[in-house]
């Protein structure tokens, strides 16, 4: 049986690395007493992956890891269990049960993220939310972006898939996954480089969706709402 767990990132832990998260973890499931299933070999260890590790200093509402059990427990009961073994700035929110087939993990369907940007240091410039919707709305929007072997020119703006302004802050969702994926801050320094150099801003993910549309339509949802309540 294959669980979802989604949590939460924030205060001092945003300074922890994904790797101290994963051993973190692995010590939750012992204390937690969660029926996590471990691979076989000379070298076993726990059958867990994240939909997408978060980058150091970044706060999240939205994270998402997969397990695999080897045998039912009750989502509340185990979410219960976790939180009372948690440490300050990591909060368990659902346990929920997705299907086996690998095809449905949620680093193979991560399509988009939800973020939002909030100045962190620095003042931005009077007008900045008309410079920005102005920037936004650009037809194309080329940057130089990194990959692990070189790096190329792209058209980020067809991976922004939606925008808006919440009071002083942006909300942006924005596609990730193995096929496309944008990050905030690359929206945002090259935003930066037109405005404002010497700004810098937090950036908070708030949720992971899967694309489950069947008709070439966009139809993003919660990877939370791919699995459903386990009661034992």
């Amino acid at each position: 049986m294959k669980a979802r767990i989604k949590f939460k990132k924030y205060g001092v832990i945003r300074f922890i690395g994904h790797l101290d998260v994963m051993r973190f973890f692995q010590k939750l499931m012992r204390r937690a007493d969660i029926p996590i299933a471990f691979t076989g070999g000379y070298s076993p260890h726990m059958i867990m992956s994240f939909a997408s590790p978060l980058g150091i200093g970044l706060t999240s509402d939205g994270e998402y890891m997969d397990i695999e059990l080897t045998a039912p427990i009750d989502s509340a009961q185990a979410v219960e269990r976790m939180n009372a073994e948690c440490v300050e700035g990591i909060e368990v929110v659902s346990l929920k049960q997705i299907p086996d087939e690998k095809k449905n993990s949620g680093m193979t369907i991560l399509a988009a993220a939800d973020y939002l940007v909030s100045l962190k240091k620095g003042a931005l410039p009077a007008d900045w939310k008309e410079r920005f919707e102005q920037f936004i709305s650009q037809p194309e929007i080329r940057v130089i972006k990194q990959t692990k072997r070189s790096e190329k020119e792209v058209d980020i703006r067809p991976m922004i898939y939606g925008w808006e302004f919440r009071d002083e802050s942006i909300f942006l969702k924005l596609a990730a996954g193995s096929s496309e994926n944008l990050k905030p801050d690359l929206v945002m320094d090259t935003y930066l480089a037109q405005v404002c150099p010497a700004i810098s801003f937090a950036y908070h993910r708030l949720e992971m969706y899967a694309d489950i549309s069947d008709n070439g339509t966009r139809k993003l949802v919660p990877l939370e709402e791919l699995g459903s309540d386990i009661h034992v």
